[in-house]
């Protein structure tokens, strides 16, 4: 095992969030949500409504909020996600704007 290569295992994705997502606390949740699971990222409003959500970490720990991107807050009607692999990039923190 390559011990000088730690991100091998690490992963990240790009999802869009549809519906009633923003104005919901829904980039708020989510970053509470990403930081309770260890992941590194963002979540920004995004002009036509949507919130794009930036997350990486373990491909595990990514799923489990794949999930909850789904549900979101008790406000938020998600009608839709779309998510993508991106290319892994090392982050601090989980940030919204």
């Amino acid at each position: 095992m390559n011990d000088s290569k730690p991100n091998e295992t690490l992963v990240c994705v790009r999802c869009t969030v549809a519906g009633q997502v923003q104005g919901v606390f829904y980039r708020a949740s989510t970053r509470e949500e990403a930081l309770r699971l260890g992941l590194t990222g963002h979540a920004r409003n995004l002009d036509d409504g949507r919130v794009e959500v930036t997350a990486c970490g373990e491909p595990e720990t990514i799923g489990r909020l794949r999930e909850w991107l789904r549900r979101g807050p008790p406000q938020a009607q998600v009608t839709g996600v779309a998510c993508e692999t991106i290319p892994y990039s090392p982050m601090k923190g989980f940030t919204t704007g």
